[in-house]
């Protein structure tokens, strides 16, 4: 008989993005080792993006339990219905850019909603869960993360309950970048810091993303931590070929302070160097861009060779990887940042399409995309060397012998990283 994990996760179809691939590629594949999923999501979130398509994935006679949540975003959106979603799905101003409205919503939410805007689900979700785990005899709670919020309630709980808790950090929790955007005052960090170091100290299992992430909170906790990457799916898309032109695509978000401008300098000057680079570069951004990024692009002299696509869905994103030239890979130049290892990073292993990459130097994905031999990837300040591989990719696009040899993918497979957690779950 399959034992009965309950999964709590903010993110589910119909909501697009990498927060909600995780978990719903788990959800598939746990079957298969012996466990039952149930999972637990908000009936009426308050989603930044939509992907439709992704409600195709949600595997038949999955349980899905939903109960009503309370968010503030909705009544912000009364005053600025821009701001308000650009907040909620990450996208933060520069400081001399925010307006005063901006500047409000951002110290109201870093001040008064502690540990994000979704705390007043935690209450409910608690009294709700804990007669259902009761009555269903669950015997493991997995909560998932950002929003950290849902970790208070495998937190009351485990304390209520007793029962077996994984605590699943997709990001870190007070190191996370944004945290410095959200002008928090000494008590709402202190605050954070108190929060995490219960949600640590208390979970029977910690699941992070990333090395960094586990190093870091080795530090802070002696619980049993465990590094379960993200990963890439087998998909039925396809693609005629490639694009004609020497295109370098970017998908998902670019943030404002996810800019890097060593590289529209690069192609700026390649533009006015070589002419038939200038005939035949496209730069592709598909996804949510800020207005940060889109004038410094246009700064560079790179209008013409730019095309915003926007959000797309899923299965249109893996159709831009897989016709693209290049995949631009850009994490902020920080050490906040060495530990981020974005979902869509698995997906390009797998596109067939060479990966140029910019970040902070001895980053996570930087091992990851050098040991799988599928790109090349550069710190802010190699600007000579980002150069000459551009110049190089390019010739061989002339030569139409840009591929890539990708090598040691396997362990980066839904199914295979599935079968890891699956280990976990029966060994604790």
């Amino acid at each position: 008989m399959n034992s009965k994990v309950l999964i709590i996760t903010y993110y589910w179809p119909p909501a697009g993005g990498p927060g909600v691939q995780r978990w719903l590629k788990f959800v598939k594949y746990l079957p298969e080792f012996g466990i039952d999923p149930i999972v637990y999501c908000p009936k009426n979130p308050n989603y930044p993006i939509l992907d439709e398509s992704l409600v195709n994935e949600i595997p038949e006679n999955i349980t899905i339990l939903k109960q009503l949540i309370s968010e503030p975003y909705g009544l912000a959106s009364i005053f600025s219905k821009g701001s308000s979603k650009k907040i909620s799905s990450g996208v933060i101003p520069k400081t001399k850019k925010q307006s005063l409205i901006e500047k409000a919503m951002l110290y109201v939410r870093g001040n008064y909603f502690i540990p994000d805007a979704r705390k007043n689900w935690v209450k409910p979700s608690v009294e709700f869960l804990s007669n259902y785990i009761k009555e269903h005899q669950i015997e493991t709670i997995i909560t998932t993360g950002p929003p950290h919020s849902l970790h208070l309630i495998g937190l009351q709980l485990k304390a209520r309950l007793g029962i077996k808790w994984f605590a699943d950090f997709r990001d870190p929790w007070t190191t996370i970048g944004y945290h410095k955007d959200l002008k928090l005052t000494e008590s709402s960090k202190a605050k954070h810091l108190d929060l995490e170091h219960k949600v640590l100290n208390t979970a029977d299992q910690i699941i992070v993303t990333s090395n960094h992430t586990k190093n870091e909170f080795i530090t802070k906790t002696k619980q049993s931590i465990t590094v379960i990457t993200n990963g890439y799916d087998t998909h039925k898309v396809r693609v005629e070929g490639k694009d004609q032109k020497f295109t370098l695509s970017h998908i998902g978000s670019l943030l404002s302070e996810r800019n890097p401008v060593v590289l529209w300098e690069t192609l700026s000057d390649l533009i006015k160097e070589n002419k038939s680079f200038s005939e035949l570069f496209k730069l592709l951004l598909i996804g949510v861009v800020s207005d940060d990024v889109i004038d410094s692009i246009y700064k560079y002299g790179l209008k013409n060779h730019v095309n915003v696509v926007g959000y797309v869905s899923h299965d249109e994103a893996l159709k831009f990887q897989m016709k693209s030239q290049l995949l631009l890979l850009i994490e902020i130049d920080s050490e906040d940042t060495k530990a981020i290892i974005a979902g869509k990073v698995f997906e390009y292993l797998i596109s067939e399409t060479p990966i140029l990459a910019i970040g902070p130097k001895d980053a996570d994905v930087e091992k990851i995309i050098t040991s799988t031999n599928t790109g090349t990837y550069f710190n802010y300040n190699q600007k000579e060397e980002l150069k000459s591989q551009l110049l190089t990719y390019f010739e061989a696009f002339q030569n139409k012998t840009l591929k890539v040899n990708a090598i040691g993918l396997q362990p980066y497979s839904r199914k295979a990283l599935t079968e890891k957690l699956s280990k976990i779950i029966k060994d604790r």
